[in-house]
């Protein structure tokens, strides 16, 4: 059983949703559920966000969701050589970069990748494999093991 009433032929729909961007008072955005909308991020500065949708049932009773994203529509930023929350002293050195690009029918290769170190555990495995190819070649290097089986 439904709680609509009956107007003119036509049901009276109270429900109603609002759509909140962070702690704003007022509403962006009013719908009559169902509804189909797109949020258009480039008129939100980067950073952190939080979209409040507000339902109210056609009993007047409110349900609340909240939902954080984190807007970039500029360039990715990397940086190498200070993590958040690090303890540094003397000199730093740091590499920024920047990559990203507005225009969609191209993409620019030059500074699209932060160059960085190779870690600790790819030398060891070139090494491990390194050694264990000069342990085989001087234990199998002798010529008894060259036999021919013909």
């Amino acid at each position: 059983m439904t709680n609509k009433i009956i107007i003119d032929g036509q049901f009276d729909d109270s429900r109603i949703i609002k759509v909140f961007l962070n702690d704003e008072e007022k509403p962006f955005a009013e719908f009559h559920p169902p509804v189909k909308f797109v949020l258009d991020t480039t008129k939100i500065p980067d950073g952190k966000h939080r979209l409040r949708i507000v339902a109210k049932s056609s009993n007047n009773v409110e349900g609340v969701k909240e939902i954080p994203f984190e807007v970039r529509n500029g360039p990715e930023i990397s940086v190498v050589g200070l993590k958040s929350g690090e303890i540094v002293d003397n000199q730093v050195a740091i590499i920024l970069n920047a990559y990203g690009s507005e225009r969609k029918d191209e993409f620019i290769v030059t500074g699209s990748e932060t160059p960085k170190g190779i870690p600790a555990w790819v030398w060891a495995l070139v090494v491990a494999f390194i050694g264990f190819a000069l342990f085989y070649f001087i234990m199998y290097s002798t010529p008894e093991f060259y036999k021919s089986f013909f």
